[in-house]
């Protein structure tokens, strides 16, 4: 049995006047509000997404 990776993002800028697609991108990562820190799978769309908001979010170890 394998487990999938994950990792930990936490948002830590606003999405206010922010590009709709940065914005699309942080709610497809699950995130809401300021300072939430979500649980999603490490695949390579994922790291694309957190890559392109890179200046809003944060990866936290876990």
């Amino acid at each position: 049995m394998t487990s999938k990776k994950t990792m930990h993002v936490k948002l830590v800028r606003s999405v206010n006047g922010r590009l709709a697609s940065h914005k699309a991108c942080v709610k497809g990562l699950g995130l809401r509000r300021m300072h939430q820190t979500v649980e999603v799978e490490d695949t390579p769309c994922t790291r694309g997404m957190v890559n392109k908001v890179s200046y809003m979010v944060q990866v936290v170890e876990a």
